[in-house]
């Protein structure tokens, strides 16, 4: 199992998100206990690279526009951001 590292900005974008429905917030632990497993996640999730600024981030789609940004690195699954498409682009 992979490490768990939360940026600073994670944790404040977490912040916000436990206002969202419990279904939401189930569906964002799922998707992190399968990275911490170093798992494929399904590909309903739509799980790409990112490029520019975010080239060594990866990025899934929780929903249609929510999105969890990370990275897994030295045996870390970094969390970096959590929010809308226009939250963090």
């Amino acid at each position: 199992m992979l490490d768990i590292v939360y940026s600073s900005q994670f944790k404040r974008d977490f912040k916000k998100a436990k206002k969202l429905p419990f279904e939401d917030l189930k569906q964002l632990f799922d998707v992190i206990s399968v990275l911490e497993k170093n798992k494929t996640l399904d590909q309903k999730y739509k799980d790409h690279l990112l490029t520019g600024n975010w080239n060594q981030f990866r990025e899934c789609h929780l929903k249609a526009d929510w999105l969890l940004i990370y990275q897994i690195q030295n045996n870390e699954l970094q969390l970096a951001r959590l929010g809308s498409h226009s939250e963090l682009f």
